[in-house]
């Protein structure tokens, strides 16, 4: 890699880790940033991976030393996304390329369509794996397929499902939402690298700037105004992402 090279994986990285975590959809700049320096989309797309799960890791310990974390129903809700990733991962190793985009359009007009649905009355109650049903985990389920099978916007699909059905504070969402990732996107990592799709240079490079940005997003999530961050940030991602699909 050049100097250039690492400086614009390294600021890139930056910029789609605070997205990422705070809401949604910067692999939308790291992977056509990874396609441009030569890999080719399945490989970009594991290779991503590296960046995602050490920006996850960030962003998950930071909140739990900061207090803001439930481990159990994190758990609860992570084990059927991780089923749902690994069969995603292994989906994406061998389908065509023009699948991804269509999964891609219809995934993001529906989370746009829900985030702007009226604001639904939140649950005060404390969050208990009781409190999760069927629906849930089915829920979580197909959002891992998804994840597991293309990376872009599948924080927002998380955010609006767990934010209308378990009706608690988006800020509380979003610590959920990173702790699913991290444990549904090691073994599609592992997936992708038993398949030769993983750039390791590359991925590492990448991550050192998600982690930057994971780390300032987690301060963000918890300030006063983190709720409306997450909302706005989530829509303006969506639109992009369908803005880049529909003009590319």
């Amino acid at each position: 890699m050049s100097l250039m090279e690492v400086l614009a994986l390294f600021a890139i990285g930056g910029i789609a880790g605070f997205i990422n975590v705070l809401s949604a959809g910067g692999s939308m700049l790291t992977l056509p940033l990874l396609m441009f320096l030569g890999l080719p989309p399945q490989v970009a797309n594991g290779t991503n991976r590296v960046a995602i799960t050490l920006q996850s890791v960030t962003a998950v310990s930071s909140f739990h030393r900061m207090g803001h974390g439930n481990l159990l129903v994190s758990l609860h809700l992570a084990v059927p996304a991780v089923m749902g990733a690994l069969l995603g991962a292994w989906v994406a190793t061998w389908v065509a390329d023009a699948v991804f985009e269509f999964v891609l359009v219809v995934a993001m007009v529906g989370a746009s369509v829900f985030m702007l649905l009226p604001q639904p009355t939140l649950d005060t109650r404390p969050l208990t794996p009781d409190r999760l049903g069927p629906v849930v985990y089915l829920s979580m389920f197909l959002i891992g397929c998804y994840g597991g099978f293309i990376q872009v916007g599948v924080g927002a699909l998380f955010l609006v499902v767990l934010y209308r059905m378990l009706r608690i504070d988006l800020r509380q969402v979003n610590v959920f939402k990173v702790s699913i990732i991290l444990l549904y996107t090691l073994p599609a990592l592992m997936i992708f690298a038993f398949n030769g799709q993983v750039r390791w240079g590359l991925g590492l490079t990448l991550a050192a700037g998600n982690i930057v940005g994971a780390f300032v997003a987690v301060r963000v999530n918890l300030s006063r105004e983190g709720a409306q961050w997450v909302k706005w940030i989530t829509l303006v991602m969506v639109a992009a992402i369908l803005v880049r699909l529909v003009l590319y």
